[in-house]
């Protein structure tokens, strides 16, 4: 009411101070509209006076906060710094209330923080303000710089001595004003105070490293370091010049080196390892050649994941950077994780397979059998595929695979990986380059029955077929599968000639019972005749021979199950075969079933087989085991067909006995 008196008398003497004290009136009694228009009044008066200007743009400031524009607070006290620092401490300590001084001190820090750090305004901290009214902003041009942000802070420091965000931001504003040494004095004088203050011991190391006492720098850094606080350096970084950045990250990457050449102890490990991460941070978060290191050194440390995680920072930028990829496959191999491992290293052995082999021999020697066997094993995979489904790829895989099979023989001299290396060849049709190839390796006679069945194939234009066979044969019995893949280089005219050699030689050992050496002849006739019905039967019979009657059962199977234009005669045969092998394996019921398919085939022929093998008195029990189980569960029509059938066979008495019991049976149910 006072000030509002005064202002409607006739004299104008003081307006501009006594809107300002009635402004900050409406303030405390929470009328902040009327506030700003006294405030605004006094600051866009034609001639303004600089105390009440000040007291208005304080007055303004506390106003914008309650709005939320923080920013625009902090230029309204900056803007009164510069008019007259003492009058705007006079006038925060005098018209500001304790219950907001301390909210308004903290936002005048992070804003100031801020425009160091540039935040802001990203194109650049410039603000004009012109105003169309004749007053103070006609003519005032604020540029937010680091002098601003000097004057921002000296306030805050005279405000608050003890506060020590307000000094380190008064040390920034220095450092980016060019005045390192002022800047260092206060540092200095703030880790008096609090000799473990993580953020000074950081801007005090980035100084002494400027000023070139590297000495110094490395000292304050272990300091950080042992704070555990490496976070301090990410807002200190945006305010750090590009050259100070590069010469922190230069520095930290040539320490945290130096220390890994010299104890590779767990403590100097970490030291490195925290260097580094000082060193990426100084790059903006990216540092190829620190990444790198650094997911090696946690490897080391047995922190898998956290290595994992700084390789893949690396192939997000660069794919298909061979040293992550590399790196991040050997973790993956600690972990025993198979399918990780081995993408990851067949993605870098194709990318430059003379980076990863030293990497990969630099192993203990069972780290490095393992993974060999996994990149065989996965290779191997792939080009069986590639050849079996006939889907010949092009260049670009073929060329993977001949890489891969190149590092194989590199990284270890083993028979296997020639022998894959020579599959690869031949799969690119440079059939002499493999013959030379594995010759040179393993010699021209090869221990290995690998090495010996390509050599066979290779060499298949040049000599007889059934020479050949031998070595194939001996494959056959080691392992079906690679005779199977191999057999897809012979052409199909060379495959029907090794089939008749081959079941030819298998005839012959079969007389001098020779049956392990002949089932190798009889598997070879089956694999290069595409499971020919003749040869089947030819391998059954070998390993009936050998009682490896489940074998035996799954050749006649794919016989049966191919039966179409064959005679009754060679079909009663095939399902007495068939009966025999399934009674052997005791499976009754189905092997009389097949025994009752024969005798209907072909009841001459049927009864001869079973008269041979395995005898008519034998087979009999078994029909009549099998009918009166059928006969125990009411399912007498088979019942009666089983005892029909076995009486065939011979004239049992126990069969004949329940052929009567079944006609009774029958009988009672005909006149029910």
């Amino acid at each position: 009411d006072i000030c509002e008196r005064l202002l409607a008398a006739e004299q104008n003497t003081y307006h501009n101070t006594l809107l300002a004290l009635r402004g900050f009136c409406s303030l405390h009694a929470q009328d902040h509209h009327g506030a700003l228009q006294d405030f605004q009044r006094v600051i866009e008066h034609d001639s303004p006076h600089p105390n009440s200007c000040i007291k208005a743009l304080c007055g303004r400031g506390l106003i914008r906060i309650s709005g939320g524009s923080n920013y625009l607070t902090a230029l309204d006290y900056i803007t009164a710094c510069q008019l007259k620092l003492e009058e705007t401490i006079f006038t925060i300590k005098s018209y500001v209330p304790w219950n907001q001084r301390g909210l308004l001190l903290k936002v005048l820090q992070e804003e100031g923080q801020m425009m160091l750090q540039k935040k802001r305004y990203p194109r650049g901290s410039s603000v004009s303000f012109q105003k169309k009214q004749a007053g103070l902003c006609t003519f005032l041009t604020l540029k937010v710089d680091a002098p601003g942000v000097f004057q921002l802070a000296s306030l805050l420091v005279e405000l608050d001595s003890s506060d020590e965000a307000s000094r380190i931001l008064c040390a920034d504003a220095l450092y980016q004003m060019g005045c390192g040494e002022e800047a260092h004095r206060l540092l200095a004088l703030a880790l008096s105070r609090n000799p473990q203050r993580a953020p000074v011991l950081a801007r005090l190391a980035l100084l002494q490293l400027k000023r070139g006492f590297v000495y110094d720098g490395n000292q304050l850094l272990k300091r950080v370091i042992r704070t555990g606080d490496s976070s301090c350096l990410l807002p200190i970084l945006d305010i750090f010049q590009d050259e100070d950045r590069k010469l922190l990250q230069s520095h930290c990457r040539w320490r945290a080196l130096a220390i890994l050449k010299g104890k590779q102890e767990g403590a100097a490990i970490k030291e490195a390892i925290a260097h580094l991460s000082f060193a990426i941070l100084a790059a903006g978060g990216y540092a190829e050649d620190c990444l790198l290191t650094r997911a090696r050194c946690y490897g080391r440390l047995g922190q898998m994941k956290t290595a994992i995680f700084d390789f893949n920072a690396v192939l997000k930028e660069d794919p298909r950077n061979v040293q992550a990829l590399s790196g991040r496959g050997l973790v993956h191999l600690a972990l025993r994780q198979q399918k990780e491992a081995v993408q990851d290293l067949v993605s870098a052995l194709t990318v430059e397979a003379g980076a990863v082999i030293p990497a990969i021999l630099s192993l203990k020697p069972e780290a490095r059998g393992l993974v060999t066997g996994w990149l065989l094993q996965h290779s191997r995979a792939a080009l069986t595929e590639l050849v079996a489904t006939k889907d010949l790829p092009g260049e670009e895989t073929l060329g993977d695979l001949l890489t891969m099979a190149k590092a194989l023989t590199k990284i270890c001299k083993a028979a296997q990986h020639h022998v894959f290396y020579t599959d690869v060849l031949m799969a690119n049709g440079r059939h002499q380059e493999a013959l030379k190839h594995l010759q040179e390796a393993l010699g021209h006679c090869p221990a290995e029955d690998f090495a010996r069945a390509r050599l066979a194939v290779l060499q298949l234009q040049s000599r007889n077929v059934a020479e050949a066979a031998a070595p194939l044969s001996a494959l056959a019995r080691r392992d079906e599968k690679d005779l199977a893949f191999l057999l897809n280089f012979v052409d199909t005219k060379q495959q029907q000639h090794l089939a008749q050699a081959a079941a030819q030689e298998g005839k012959v050992l079969m007389k001098g019972h020779h049956y392990e050496k002949a089932l190798g002849y009889h598997s070879l006739a089956v694999l290069a005749s595409r499971d020919s019905p003749r040869y089947l039967r030819h391998r059954a019979s070998c390993l009936m021979h050998l009682k490896k009657y489940e074998r035996a059962l799954k050749d006649m199977e794919k016989v049966i199950q191919g039966h179409g234009c064959n005679s009754p005669k060679t079909r009663a045969g095939d399902h007495c075969c068939q009966g025999f092998l399934l009674l052997a394996l005791a499976q009754e019921e189905a092997a009389v079933q097949h025994y009752v398919e024969a005798l209907q085939l072909d009841e001459p022929l049927a009864l001869g087989t079973i008269t041979h093998c395995p005898g008519r008195e034998t087979l009999t029990k078994t029909f009549h085991k099998v009918a009166q189980n059928d006969f125990e569960k009411q399912r007498y029509e088979e019942a009666w067909k089983i005892t029909d059938y076995g009486l065939k066979i011979d004239k049992s008495t126990e069969l004949q006995r329940l052929k009567a019991r079944l006609k009774r049976e029958a009988s009672s149910c005909s006149i029910h």
